[in-house]
């Protein structure tokens, strides 16, 4: 037998083999948890008792809910001012960080070090920040005269502060996604623009912002689903309040499947979460032959 015939087996099981191990963790890790959410979402299921099919009551109740649409729209409100505050933000700290100039790195480092802190201690950090009575914002504003509002106590303020806490947080992995789309940028495309006299407004909004397109795309997508997933500094920050004003889809899961003991409920909750990322997530990719084409 020749050593090619020996091998021959290699041109069609090694493929198998090296993707086995991934599907594996796939189905165990997340096809079957999918599927078992789907079929809880029908049940009442209480986490001790035998889970009790009871149909599409679980939704009925949850459409039926005022607070469901509260929740909902507290999630909309914050995926809205996060993905438009993040995206602002990264581009404008890529754009600042985006210079051979001594000392640069340190400056992109400390930028992306909220990013890889714990969301609890960041939450933690700035409740203490923001606290009505001793927080260190709270000082500083009465020594020039200002009372601060109860930015996490004022139901109007609270989502809006939890908001911005997140923005802060994760805006230096956005300033990464988008330093790699600037660095991409052809630099005669750029040298050209000088040539032909286009003033540095001109060739951000006329010419670098155009040729970031592929890269915009990307962060929208990656920071709407970011924007859902939001759960962390809402524990460490609010705990959903004041009067469910920052309570979320994913918040409002947890609650009632470890809280109030009522997992069919919190499921049939989990699958609206998922059949809105995924509407916007097909919207996004609907609307990218549109305007996610980079300047030839």
């Amino acid at each position: 037998m020749s050593e090619k015939q020996k091998f021959k087996w290699h041109s069609w099981a090694t493929p198998w083999i090296l993707v086995f191990p991934t599907l594996i963790g796939l189905v165990i890790f997340r096809l079957i948890p999918i599927v078992s959410s789907f079929f809880l979402s029908f049940t009442k299921w209480n986490l001790i008792t035998d889970p009790k099919f009871i149909g599409l009551k679980n939704f009925k109740e949850l459409f039926s809910d005022p607070v469901f649409w509260k929740i909902l729209g507290n999630t909309l409100k914050i995926t809205a001012g996060y993905v438009t505050g993040g995206m602002i933000f990264g581009l404008l700290l890529a754009l600042l960080v985006n210079n051979k100039l001594r000392g640069m790195n340190f400056f992109r480092a400390a930028i992306y070090m909220p990013v890889i802190t714990s969301s609890v201690a960041v939450g933690i950090v700035w409740t203490r920040i923001l606290g009505p009575k001793y927080g260190i914002l709270d000082f500083f504003l009465k020594k020039i005269g200002i009372t601060a509002p109860y930015w996490l106590q004022d139901p109007s303020l609270a989502i809006w502060t939890v908001t911005f806490v997140q923005v802060w947080k994760m805006s230096g992995y956005y300033m990464i996604l988008f330093l790699a789309g600037l660095q991409a940028i052809s630099k005669e495309v750029i040298e050209a623009s000088v040539v032909d006299g286009a003033t540095p407004t001109q060739r951000l909004f006329r010419v670098t912002i155009p040729m970031l397109a592929p890269t915009t795309f990307f962060v929208l997508t990656v920071a709407i689903m970011d924007a859902f997933k939001n759960f962390e500094l809402i524990y460490a920050m609010t705990m959903g309040g004041p009067q469910n004003a920052t309570n979320t889809l994913v918040y409002s899961v947890y609650l009632n499947a470890f809280s109030y003991n009522r997992v069919g409920y919190a499921e049939s909750i989990a699958w609206v979460l998922m059949v809105v990322v995924g509407l916007l997530t097909v919207g996004n990719f609907f609307i990218k032959k549109y305007w996610a084409q980079p300047l030839e």
